[in-house]
């Protein structure tokens, strides 16, 4: 069974297009680091530390929380900063992030949605999220956290 945890949901008018992302590992885990890599091309150059995020938790059609952050903020929050050059130009563009997820964050399936901007206005990358903290994806101890994994994905 394939999971699809993030989708780009921008289109032709996004600076941001041709977007791969890998997640590693593929089931993050609240408090655990996890690894997210971004390839993409850029259409135009971009201030990253200028770039604006809208964050949009929701858990089935309700909202639990919306937020706005700059990136650099929003990556501080996960543990995390930009890195490389903060004022890439037009053409290809990675960018890898080791971030932490929060132990806060509610034990349920959500869907965040983020939606970043440039600080002229222009849409940046728009990114859908399905994320399940459900009790069965939290290890309880770093030994037990492969069955752990092992166990949801009989279940499905």
């Amino acid at each position: 069974m394939s999971i699809r945890l993030v989708e780009d949901r921008s289109d032709d008018t996004y600076i941001l297009h041709s977007l791969t992302l890998t997640l590693t590992p593929a089931l993050p885990w609240l408090g655990h680091q996890a690894r997210w890599q971004m390839h993409g091309h850029l259409k135009e150059p971009v201030d990253l530390t200028r770039v604006t995020c809208n964050v949009i938790t929701k858990y089935g059609p309700v909202k639990l929380l919306e937020q706005n952050y700059t990136l650099p903020d929003l990556l501080k929050t996960l543990g995390a900063t930009l890195s490389g050059n903060p004022t890439p130009p037009a053409g290809p563009w990675q960018q890898t992030w080791h971030l932490t997820l929060p132990e806060a964050i509610p034990l349920a399936e959500l869907r965040i949605l983020l939606r970043a901007r440039t600080h002229t206005g222009h849409n940046f990358l728009a990114l859908d999220i399905a994320l399940n903290f459900s009790h069965k994806y939290r290890p309880t101890t770093t030994s037990t956290a492969r069955s752990h994994l092992l166990q949801a994905s009989h279940q499905r």
